[in-house]
């Protein structure tokens, strides 16, 4: 059965917002913690998609305490569920440094339900344009 929910009230958008306060704080261990061990990783300072838990933590150590983002938002989460899985779409805006640079992305996270526990099993970051 799929289902489509347009409201900020999902598990995963709760899941994927704790998560991201984590990481604009320098922190990845929240998308870790929430990453399976099959997780593969599309990201757009990478060349290759990374395969596996191990591999996304020696990438997410190797810039752990180097992103940091006093001010963010989480623009239009949309879950679709599809049995056990729940695709997660947003876009996502960071504002770092003195200047309050700001970086646009596009993000969609996949969750899979495992003992009554959300994982991410897939996530693909992207940049975006400005808003028109």
């Amino acid at each position: 059965m799929k289902r489509s929910l347009n409201v900020n009230h999902h598990t995963v958008i709760d899941l994927e917002k704790a998560a991201l306060a984590r990481w604009c704080n320098g922190d990845p261990s929240g998308f870790l913690e929430l990453s399976a061990p099959d997780v593969a990783y599309f990201d757009p300072f990478l060349s290759e998609r990374l395969d596996g838990l191990d591999k996304l933590t020696a990438y997410y150590e190797g810039i752990r305490g180097k992103i940091f983002a006093p001010r963010y938002e989480m623009i239009a989460p949309r879950v679709t569920e599809i049995g056990n899985a729940a695709v997660l779409t947003f876009r996502f805006v960071s504002y770092s440094g003195s200047e309050g640079a700001e970086m646009r992305w596009n993000c969609t996270e996949v969750y899979r339900r495992e003992d009554a526990r959300w994982r991410i099993v897939q996530t693909h970051w992207s940049f975006t344009g400005r808003e028109q």
